[in-house]
């Protein structure tokens, strides 16, 4: 490979003569099918100035199905909200509208915390 030396960035050096970089990329997880996903779906203030959002976490699987979940919660509730740290975060008080979506799509849906 011509870029070889960009994935041995974090090797400083090594003495031995035989050393060879094995290269530990995962290639993510596989996505769980929908029944089998147990989601928790939360409102949340914390360290948001006081602005409440919905959270939905639990999701297992890789980083495109759960940005395409999110995006699926963003457009049937005509709001914005992001997806990282593996959790989507949708503004406003959305819990019951999520959690309706969540079932008809097929998800394990519980709501934690009131």
């Amino acid at each position: 490979m011509a870029n070889d030396w960009k994935d041995r960035l974090g090797v400083v050096f090594s003495t031995n003569p035989d050393f060879k970089f094995e290269n530990n990329s995962q290639e993510g997880q596989e996505t769980l099918p929908p029944g089998k996903q147990n989601l928790r779906v939360q409102l949340d203030k914390k360290k948001r100035a006081g602005k409440s959002v919905t959270l939905v976490t639990g999701f297992i699987g890789n980083e495109a199905d759960l940005n395409a979940l999110g995006k699926l919660l963003k457009t049937k509730c005509g709001v914005g909200g992001t997806v990282k740290d593996g959790e989507i975060l949708i503004q406003g008080d959305f819990v019951v509208r999520v959690m309706d979506i969540l079932k008809n799509e097929g998800y394990k849906v519980k709501r934690v915390g009131g």
